[in-house]
C-alpha cells in the first residue's frame, strides 16, 4: 500500500495526492500552499488555532508558515486581533490567473446577456476537490438571489453546476470522486448517489441538469458542462433563481435548453481563437 501524507488529502476530504516517497514532492511548499488555500471569502481572518484545524498540520508548523508567509507578503498579520488574512502578493496570483483565463473572457458578455434575459444569475465554475468554485458570476440588475461572487464555493454534489461538472468528467475520476462523497455525505450519500446519476444521465441525454432545493430549498438551477478542447480543464455554467421564479417546467423547457445552446457558441468562439 502506498503511503500518503494526510495533509495533501486536505480536510475537505479530496485534493492532490502524493506518495510520500516522491522525492521530487515538495513538502514545505506543499503544506504553505495549503494553509493558503484555508482562507476563503467568507472566512478571511484566520488565527493559528484555526489555520491548524482546518488543514490538518500541528500548531508548530502552522506558526512556522504564517511567519514565513507573513514576511514574504502572502499574508497580513492583524495583531490586534491576532489573526492573518490573505496580503496583496496571494492576490496578485489569484487575480492573473483570472485575467488569464480565455474562457472568462470570451464567456462573460454572453453570460451577462442570458442573466439579462433569465431575469436571474448565470455562473462559471470548475471544481476544487469536493466544491465547485466560481470564476465568473453575472446577474440580472433586478434579480434575487444569493450573494455569491468570484471565488464563491458551492458543494459539487447537491448542485446543478457541481453535478454537471461531475458528469462531464471521466468514469474512473467521478468515481474517485464518489467515494470521497460517500464518505463525507454519510447516510445522506443513497439519495445524494442517485441525483448524480441522475444527473449524469441528463445531461447525456439533453446536455444539462437540474437541481431544485437539492443545495438551499428555495434555490432552484440548471448547469451544463463545458470541457475545454485546448486542455485547460473542465468547467460548467449554470443559471440560477428563487424558486418563485423559476419553476422547474421553466428550467427544463427554456432555460436548460437555452444555457446549452448558449454554452456550444462558446465552443465555436473558443474554438475559432
Amino acid at each position: 500500500m502506498v503511503a500518503y501524507e494526510p495533509w495533501t488529502v486536505g480536510n475537505d476530504g479530496v485534493g492532490g495526492r502524493a506518495p510520500a516517497s516522491d522525492r521530487k514532492f515538495v513538502v514545505a511548499l506543499a503544506r504553505g500552499l495549503e494553509l493558503l488555500r484555508a482562507f476563503t471569502p467568507s472566512e478571511a481572518l484566520l488565527g493559528n488555532h484555526e489555520l491548524a484545524a482546518r488543514t490538518g498540520l500541528p500548531k508548530a508548523t502552522v506558526s512556522r508558515l504564517t511567519y514565513t508567509l507573513t514576511k514574504l507578503g502572502y499574508l497580513a498579520h492583524m495583531e490586534r486581533l491576532g489573526k492573518y488574512q490573505l496580503a496583496p502578493a496571494a492576490l496578485a496570483i489569484g487575480y492573473s490567473t483570472l485575467a488569464n483565463m480565455r474562457i472568462r473572457r470570451v464567456a462573460q458578455p454572453a453570460m451577462q446577456e442570458f442573466a439579462n434575459h433569465a431575469g436571474a444569475s448565470v455562473s462559471l465554475g470548475t471544481r476544487d476537490r469536493l466544491n465547485v468554485i466560481y470564476l465568473e458570476h453575472c446577474r440580472c440588475p433586478s434579480a434575487v438571489m444569493l450573494r455569491l461572487d468570484l471565488g464563491s464555493r458551492i458543494p459539487l454534489a447537491t448542485t446543478a453546476m457541481g453535478r454537471a461538472l461531475m458528469a462531464a468528467l471521466p468514469q474512473n475520476e467521478r468515481e474517485w470522486l464518489m467515494g470521497h462523497l460517500a464518505r463525507r455525505e454519510g447516510e445522506r450519500w443513497p439519495a445524494i448517489k442517485a441525483s448524480i446519476e441522475e444527473a449524469v444521465s441528463d445531461v447525456a441525454k439533453r446536455g444539462f441538469t437540474v437541481s431544485v432545493g437539492d443545495w438551499h430549498a428555495d434555490v432552484s438551477a440548471v448547469g451544463v458542462p463545458y470541457i475545454a478542447t485546448d486542455g485547460s480543464g473542465v468547467f460548467a455554467f449554470n443559471c440560477g433563481a428563487p424558486n418563485f421564479q423559476m419553476s422547474r417546467a421553466r428550467l427544463e423547457t427554456d432555460i436548460g435548453p437555452r444555457l446549452v445552446n448558449m454554452v456550444r457558441n462558446l465552443e465555436v468562439a473558443l474554438d475559432s481563437r
